[in-house]
């Protein structure tokens, strides 16, 4: 009974089952070509899965609040449902309905999963860690940047030996006995009990009045659309970069994972920084900062090695924006009614996995291919979300 075995392990297990959603680029061709779809139409199974997190969490604040293992237990069943039912339908069907059943599966079903299992560890963790709520966040959400690093390349080998449909039948059986584990461990601390009249108080039109709030809101949106703009292009980025060059394949298989990590370290990194800054917004001016620089900078030089720093520094901001969140919501509302405040946060969430990278797509048949005009577009809208942070968002010095 302590903060490791009930709150940090727990969390974990959960979400890094769930962040492995980050590897879609790894399989999303194999389930192009597996029911006879474009790669395109096939794409909006990730968009579909990222909108159903965010509204989910949205709408799921008031079961987390009042009841942690009743919405893990949902989080596991949805989320390895969405994963076997995906694993099923291309395995035994082709064409529209494969990809109208996946986009039921994968995008909807396991998205549901997605968002009530991300939300669901936040608040235990920060009643454990009260004094270090940064950290806290910062190790669960690390877990959910991590995944990627960790599941990439166990898909491609089953992939490769098995096929893409036995990859997502494996994986879902293993994730659920990760995710229930986790069901089984998660307990608030001893003594603590929500008030179920503070539960029912709460108005969710209250905080889309509060100007603090907005401008979370729309900083945090900017972040992800920015990062989905550019990281669901990492590989089409470095292959322009350095194409023709020998150490090509070598630079493709080894940045993703380079990156992975980096957006790992900016979750657990910036969100426990922020445990000693005065100021928990002040994370997200750095972000927007650094952002501003390399995207300046890779739309001037034309250098491959830039590229890789631009996208270390785009992960770095992109995983710490999410770990910040939670804690930086706490210090503005208190802790009362996290869950469905962090919950309406991630609605920005859900609203920028459908403009982030689709957005880019939209650039792309529009420029021929121009993957500059991608990144400097992302360096305007970092700025704007710059001027945000420092008009609605970063707390006043007193006089």
């Amino acid at each position: 009974m302590n903060k490791w075995t009930r709150a940090a392990i727990p969390a974990l297990l959960i979400h890094c089952s769930i962040g492995t959603v980050y590897c879609w680029s790894t399989f999303k061709e194999s389930i192009a070509n597996a029911i006879g779809m474009s790669t395109f139409s096939v794409g909006w199974a990730f968009s579909f899965a990222i909108f159903f997190l965010g509204m989910s969490a949205a709408f799921a604040g008031k079961i987390v609040e009042l009841n942690i293992h009743r919405s893990s237990l949902i989080s596991a069943v949805c989320f390895t449902t969405g994963m076997l039912g995906t694993g099923a339908v291309i395995h035994f069907l082709k064409g529209p309905l494969a990809l109208i059943l996946i986009y039921i599966f994968y995008g909807c079903i396991m998205g549901i999963g997605l968002g009530i299992g991300y939300l669901t560890p936040v608040k235990t963790l920060m009643l454990w860690f009260k004094d270090n709520k940064g950290l806290a966040t910062g190790i669960s959400i690390m877990g959910f940047g991590l995944a990627k690093a960790i599941a990439t390349p166990v898909m491609e080998m089953l992939q490769n030996k098995l096929g893409i449909a036995p990859m997502f039948l494996i994986l879902g059986g293993i994730y659920f006995v990760m995710m229930f584990a986790g069901h089984l461990l998660l307990k608030k601390p001893e003594g603590w009990v929500e008030d179920k009249a503070v539960n029912d108080s709460f108005k969710v039109t209250s905080m889309f009045k509060d100007k603090t709030f907005i401008g979370i809101w729309l900083i945090f949106y900017i972040n992800i659309h920015c990062g989905l703009m550019l990281i669901t292009y990492e590989k089409q980025l470095l292959n322009e970069k350095f194409a023709g060059l020998a150490i090509l394949a070598t630079i493709v298989s080894i940045v993703p994972s380079i990156t992975a990590v980096c957006n790992a370290l900016g979750r657990i990194g910036y969100s426990t920084v922020s445990d000693k800054m005065k100021d928990r917004a002040t994370v997200y001016g750095i972000i927007f900062l650094s952002c501003v620089l390399l995207c300046g900078l890779s739309a001037v030089v034309s250098n491959g090695f830039v590229i890789i720093a631009l996208l270390m520094v785009i992960n770095l901001g992109y995983g710490g924006g999410f770990s910040t969140l939670p804690a930086l919501l706490e210090s503005r509302f208190g802790m009362k009614n996290i869950s469905k405040i962090h919950g309406l946060s991630l609605s920005a969430w859900a609203v920028a996995g459908i403009t982030g990278n689709n957005l880019s797509e939209i650039i792309l048949s529009n420029t021929n291919n121009n993957y500059t005009v991608i990144i400097v577009t992302a360096m305007t809208l970092y700025a704007v979300a710059g001027v945000i942070y420092f008009t609605m968002v970063r707390a006043k010095r007193a006089v």
